[in-house]
């Protein structure tokens, strides 16, 4: 088996390590930030085909990530992932893709789509990734990468491949004009006895409704938008999404505030991209990135597709 540099230790890095790294392969990811500060651990995250294309592909790539997550939810203290019942706020089975035929027990109602999803406690899950590739033999190191030359020097004189879940970082790398942030903004409060997930889109506008029953906390959201490069969060719009969320359950309105958190979403213009090129110096080159809101959501499915093209 061949030795293979992972750049990016988001949710889509470690996934393809932890699935490389268990087929035989010497695995080290190189990330700039410990995983609880990458954009993967800011995610809500529910499992959802979120902002992502392109949709004939993105289907399959989600039900194998979801059967996966369905396993997993049987350790949710040690995995990170439960499943959760929620509304899916005035959706239709018939206006989503043919992969929502194979949701378990979706039903349709006069408010919108009810679901039993998955939701992943992301600081959770990224710890257990990171020691599913040390336990297969890997390794997962703080190291920034300033260009993939830099990463295929290394590789090459180990004969080896290097991996791009660069996310964002690739729109520079690559370099990958067609990579742009989508901002997403959250309000984390004091949960005041909400169990069930809910979300609703406002096809007019930037803006999301949604809240989220994460262990100790309450994850309110959101915003989505394109081309906003601000990682501080704005007070008026924690406001807004407070309010927001309290129109559909008025008890969030005097739930206590414990804290704020921006993610970019690494959008791509033309969509995920996972194909194969050579080296600079010999050795191999994969991409895994532009996965935009749903890097949660087809993480195994598109490291699946990735570690194909390791070999």
């Amino acid at each position: 088996m061949s030795d293979v540099i992972v750049v990016g230790g988001g949710v889509s890095g470690l996934t393809t390590a932890v699935v490389l790294a268990e087929r035989g392969h010497r695995v080290r990811v190189w990330s700039r930030e410990p995983a609880g500060d990458t954009t993967s651990a800011v995610a809500g995250a529910l499992w959802w085909p979120y902002r992502i294309e392109p949709l004939d592909r993105v289907g399959d790539w989600s039900l194998t990530t979801l059967r996966r997550y369905e396993e997993l939810a049987a350790r949710p203290e040690e995995t990170g992932v439960r499943l959760v019942d929620g509304l899916h706020g005035g959706e239709r089975l018939s206006g989503l893709g043919p992969w929502a035929g194979e949701l378990k027990d979706a039903v349709e109602t006069a408010e919108g789509l009810r679901c039993r999803l998955p939701l992943i406690d992301m600081p959770v899950h990224l710890k257990w990734l990171e020691g599913r590739v040390r336990a297969a033999g890997g390794a997962v190191e703080r190291r920034t990468v300033s260009s993939f030359a830099e990463a295929a020097a290394e590789a090459a004189a180990e004969a080896g491949t290097v991996v791009n879940c660069a996310g964002l970082g690739a729109r520079e790398l690559v370099p990958d004009p067609g990579m742009r942030p989508v901002r997403g903004q959250l309000v984390l409060v004091e949960n005041p006895g909400i169990r069930e997930w809910f979300t609703e889109a406002d096809p007019a506008s930037s803006e999301t409704t949604y809240f989220f029953p994460q262990p100790g906390r309450l994850v309110l959201g959101g915003t989505a938008a394109a081309d906003d490069w601000s990682t501080v969060p704005d007070p008026r719009t924690a406001e807004e999404i407070v309010a927001r969320c309290a129109r559909v359950r008025p008890e969030i309105a005097g739930a206590r505030v414990i804290g704020h958190r921006v993610g970019l979403r690494p959008a791509r213009d033309a969509g995920v991209r996972i194909e194969a090129g050579p080296l600079p110096g010999g050795g191999r080159l994969v991409h895994n990135y532009g996965h935009g809101g749903a890097g949660v959501t087809v993480a195994l499915g598109c490291a699946l597709e990735a570690a194909r093209l390791v070999g």
